[in-house]
């Protein structure tokens, strides 16, 4: 049941107890419990809701920035990794295989603030030794959901 669970609420944190309960073939206190058991075990780390920033007036630049890093003897990238996440800019942080070591994400205003953390806090870190910035220009899919699905004309064409 639990990866069932983990399945359907990932797709979509705000269904209802009983019909989770119904699609699972189980009571709604058994799935209540253990909803509560996932939360208590970190496996569950909390309920987000995915916004289209682009159909609002509310500006927003994404930046995905590649760090280079020297590893701490003995932490590994975790220690250098826990310092730029406690940044409250950065939203995420990734460590990853290729020719840079971590993948920061951050959203601002503007590209200026983005250009600011990067200059000032994010290459000022005595490990860093380099980094790439890229902006997010159009998100196309995020977390799975197609943000501008056109509309299909499902009507049947009649011709003479």
């Amino acid at each position: 049941m639990r990866e069932e669970l983990l399945a359907i609420i990932e797709k979509n944190s705000r269904i209802d107890f009983s019909e989770l309960a119904v699609l699972l073939g189980a009571k709604e206190e058994e799935v209540l419990k253990e909803i509560t058991a996932l939360e208590k075990e970190g496996i569950i780390c909390g309920y987000h809701t995915l916004i289209n920033w682009e159909k609002t007036s509310i500006e927003k630049v994404t930046a995905l920035i590649e760090v280079k890093v020297t590893p701490q003897r003995g932490q590994g990238f975790d220690k250098m990794a826990e310092r730029i996440y406690n940044y409250p800019e950065v939203r995420d942080v990734y460590l990853i295989s290729g020719g840079y070591d971590l993948l920061v994400t951050l959203e601002e205003k503007t590209l200026k603030e983005i250009a600011g953390f990067v200059s000032d806090k994010l290459s000022t870190l005595d490990s860093v030794l380099s980094t790439a910035t890229h902006f997010i220009l159009k998100k196309y899919k995020d977390h799975g959901t197609i943000l501008n699905e056109k509309n299909h004309d499902e009507r049947e064409v009649i011709t003479p």
